[in-house]
């Protein structure tokens, strides 16, 4: 496994690979990884000849509001999980090989950033985007990995794909969940048994909404109402959003259609922000 923090050695290597006829998956992180991002390296292992793992913490998309300092960061153990999981490289750049002094251009996804986290998280999607089209220009992929639980910019990183005519596949990978049920994520391992439980209503909503769908139930009212309510039941828990949405678009739907539909949950617990999905 190679290790690489020049932008300009990155887009090198990229350009090697794309002469030799290699496939590059990119698998694009803030670090702090997880089983989660684990399950993303070797995915995207068995579909693509080269695993480019970017680790940067993108200040872009921290809203005014939230502390970028307090972000968790473990380069060392970030690395071993990488080479196990099978990356071939991993690109760590500095934050002045990537927003040098004087950096002003952004790109700006207009509808799937709107609703969901783009309410709640203003600019995040904008420097997402901005950083995912650098990616794509420094990698070449020719695949994106992403979890289900960033669907929402899972769908974002498609859209810019499309419009801008990168031709990146985005695959999704399903959310991995520890033996209770709960999301991997960088915060898992800093949860008191407290804050933990309360998490773990998240997962607890999504399951009784899938439940319900099972049993017939197709109205969104409904299935946030009663994730709602269960998230209610937990007090470390203070809900940002619940949302019945496509699966693609993220606007909001009137109906479940089981197999395009996705309930969405964000919440905070007690200053650590979750989000979870499931498709319905």
């Amino acid at each position: 496994m190679k290790k690489i923090e020049s932008a300009a050695e990155m887009s090198e290597m990229s350009a090697k690979l794309r002469a030799e006829r290699k496939t590059i998956a990119l698998v694009s992180t803030m670090g702090s990884l997880h089983a989660g991002q684990a399950a993303l390296i070797r995915a995207a292992a068995a579909k693509a000849d080269v695993v480019v793992v970017a680790i940067f913490v993108n200040p872009l998309q921290f809203s005014p509001n939230e502390a970028i300092a307090k972000y968790p960061r473990s380069l060392p153990e970030d690395l071993r999980l990488c080479e196990e999981a099978g990356a071939h490289v991993v690109f760590v750049p500095r934050d002045e090989e990537i927003l040098p002094r004087g950096y002003s251009t952004f790109v700006s996804e207009e509808i799937l950033a709107k609703p969901l986290c783009g309410l709640s998280r203003p600019g995040h999607f904008r420097g997402f985007a901005t950083m995912i089209v650098k990616l794509f220009n420094l990698a070449h992929p020719n695949y994106a990995f992403f979890g289900q639980k960033t669907a929402q910019r899972a769908a974002v990183a498609r859209k810019v794909s499309e419009d801008l005519a990168f031709g990146v596949e985005v695959v999704i990978v399903p959310t991995v969940r520890d033996s209770d049920g709960l999301a991997a994520g960088s915060h898992n391992g800093g949860l008191t048994p407290n804050q933990r439980q309360g998490a773990l209503a998240l997962s607890k909503a999504l399951d009784r909404a899938r439940e319900m769908v099972r049993g017939g139930v197709r109205n969104p009212d409904r299935l946030i109402a009663e994730a709602t309510h269960i998230l209610a039941q937990h007090r470390p828990v203070r809900m940002i959003y619940v949302s019945v949405v496509d699966s693609r678009t993220m606007e909001a739907v009137r109906e479940v259609v089981p197999g395009s539909t996705l309930l969405a949950i964000a919440a905070w617990i007690n200053e650590v922000r979750f989000i979870d999905n499931a498709p319905l």
